[in-house]
């Protein structure tokens, strides 16, 4: 992976976007779904060390070290879980490229969370970001994936 030149093009697409914006006032043009999920797990790669695993693995998104990690991306306040995974790391994207970390610890706790209610028809749990914010002070340090690129 080239270092210098994949923040470059992350900038791109949203001065892309902005620039549509401009021509078509009203209009919305944000990055979502597969793009979106796509930017988070190669975010997650760069900036904490994940190997990636083959795009639609079942539930795990790559590995780092012994952990098998899944990357969750959003540009809104929640993401969907359809299954328990060994590791969860959520990661909320901004316009400008960079992302906050809203989430980075074991998926069992968040898991906890939703896997009492009746599953949804589409068998995704919502978990809203903040549910992430209030449960993340009691990750342990050990228990989160260190970053490795500021």
């Amino acid at each position: 992976m080239d270092k210098q030149l994949f923040p470059q093009l992350l900038r791109r697409i949203y001065e892309a976007v902005d620039e549509l914006e401009k021509m078509f006032p009203g209009r919305h043009f944000t990055p979502d779904g597969h793009l979106v999920g796509s930017l988070g797990e190669a975010l997650a790669s760069y900036h904490y060390g994940i190997s990636l695993s083959d795009a639609s693995a079942e539930c795990h998104d790559g590995i780092c070290g012994e952990r098998q990690v899944q990357v969750k991306a959003t540009q809104g306040n929640r993401v969907a879980l359809s299954s328990k995974p060994q590791h969860l790391l959520v990661l909320r994207l901004a316009r400008d490229g960079t992302f906050t970390e809203e989430y980075n610890g074991p998926g069992a706790l968040v898991w906890s969370l939703v896997s009492h209610k009746p599953r949804p028809k589409n068998g995704q749990y919502q978990v809203s970001l903040s549910a992430l914010r209030r449960i993340m002070p009691t990750v342990a340090e050990d228990d989160r994936l260190p970053r490795t690129v500021a």
